[in-house]
């Protein structure tokens, strides 16, 4: 796995997922950091968040069967590995740690 941080992006894709059950294809992906962040987000750059996590052995993919529709296309799934849970709950800490003590500075005046 390494000790290479996750980047904030990273950490989107990888919450969507969980909210998604823990597995999903890309474009309810999009939808849900869409739907929660407040802004767009290209289907490219979650594609290649996906498969530069998958690479990191955070995420597994696995290829479902083609639509029924002439033309129709498998889609790729991804799911979370345990592995992505341990980044996930060793960043939250570590952010939570960092966070300790400054709520005071971000209160609405």
């Amino acid at each position: 796995m390494g000790r290479e941080a996750l980047g904030e992006f990273e950490h989107q894709v990888l919450l969507a997922i969980l909210q998604l059950g823990g597995s999903a294809y890309s474009a309810p992906i999009v939808r849900e950091i869409e739907q929660r962040g407040g802004k767009t987000v290209a289907p490219a750059a979650v594609y290649i968040a996906l498969r530069r996590l998958e690479r990191r052995g955070l995420l597994r993919s696995s290829k479902a069967e083609p639509a029924p529709y002439e033309g129709g296309r498998g889609r790729r799934t991804f799911e979370i590995t345990p592995a992505a849970m341990d980044k996930l709950r060793d960043s939250r800490r570590t952010l939570e740690s960092m966070w300790e003590g400054l709520d005071s500075l971000f209160q609405e005046p």
